[in-house]
């Protein structure tokens, strides 16, 4: 058994550093194999994550050099290459990363596949179709989402209200890009903005008291 004599409390796995002040461990005796082993299944997490990344990189190695040696014209191996490192992104962010909230990795994986879709369109010859409606379907696939869970979780469901505002926010950025020349449907950017909307001023209606006390606290309205 391990003790940290800077915290004074014993460890029973078989890390080497305290997990209260991060000072080394001293060993009392013979290490014993302890149940559970918490580390057991982050260290075969890590361990599989590292050994696909190395993978990843040989497979794009070998993509790169087919891409060049035979197909110059279209340089596809760009969307293999960020693809696997989308792939390696979300082991690490949303599988490994027990610090980040559920929100903020479904967030982030969804505009980063945004973003993958738009890197797709250009390298294949820019025609729009990522802006004009990849976009605007993504923005209606995260109201979506939130409205499940907010379903799922009634007892909590004022606390995303924040994500609400921040999605109407969200839901403009094809209206600016469309102010550029860059977005040239209509319909669609306006669907994803009028459902942001509406599921927002619906939380309020529905939600009333609660509702309005959440919106008071987050923006320090007395």
């Amino acid at each position: 058994m391990g003790r940290c004599r800077q915290c004074n409390v014993d460890i029973c796995d078989d890390t080497q550093i305290c997990p209260l002040c991060r000072c080394v461990i001293e060993w009392e005796g013979e290490m014993e194999d302890s149940y559970p082993d918490i580390r057991l299944r982050a260290r075969k997490l890590n361990l599989a994550v590292r050994i696909f990344l190395f993978l990843a990189i040989l497979t794009e190695v070998l993509l790169v050099y087919l891409n060049w040696r035979f197909f110059p014209e279209i340089r596809w191996s760009v969307i293999s290459g960020v693809g696997l490192a989308y792939l390696w992104f979300i082991a690490r962010f949303a599988v490994l990363n027990d610090n980040a909230g559920y929100r903020l990795k479904f967030l982030t994986l969804t505009f980063l596949g945004i973003l993958y879709v738009i890197l797709i369109d250009c390298v294949i010859g820019y025609r729009g179709w990522s802006v004009n409606y990849v976009l605007p379907s993504a923005l209606l696939f995260v109201d979506a989402a939130i409205l499940v869970i907010m379903f799922l979780n009634r007892r909590s469901w004022q606390s995303y209200i924040m994500l609400e505002l921040f999605m109407i926010v969200l839901s403009m950025l094809p209206f600016v890009l469309m102010f550029f020349g860059i977005v040239t449907e209509v319909f669609f950017s306006g669907l994803a903005l009028a459902a942001s909307v509406l599921l927002f001023l619906g939380t309020l209606i529905i939600g009333d008291r609660r509702a309005k006390s959440e919106l008071k606290r987050r923006f320090h309205v007395r």
